[in-house]
């Protein structure tokens, strides 16, 4: 999943190097943590959040036969 995440994010982005994806696996729940240049922030979140809503989408939805729910935070 790190790597749909990154691949989403690079193609989004002026600065493709600075993209950083970790995967952070807790008790209950996996957190996808995005971290881009702050020059790109915009790019990944998008007018109103439409971007990072649609990233959240299809992470879910590839997702969805995992026992745990997967997150995709933008840091």
């Amino acid at each position: 999943m790190v790597e749909l995440v990154r691949f989403i994010a690079k193609t989004l982005v002026d600065k493709p190097d600075a993209v950083d994806v970790r995967e952070v696996e807790g008790p209950e729940s996996i957190v996808i943590e995005l971290r881009v240049d702050p020059e790109d922030m915009g790019k990944v979140i998008g007018k109103q959040g439409r971007i990072a809503k649609s990233v959240r989408t299809v992470v879910k939805a590839a997702t969805m036969k995992n026992e745990k729910p997967v997150f995709v935070e933008i840091i």
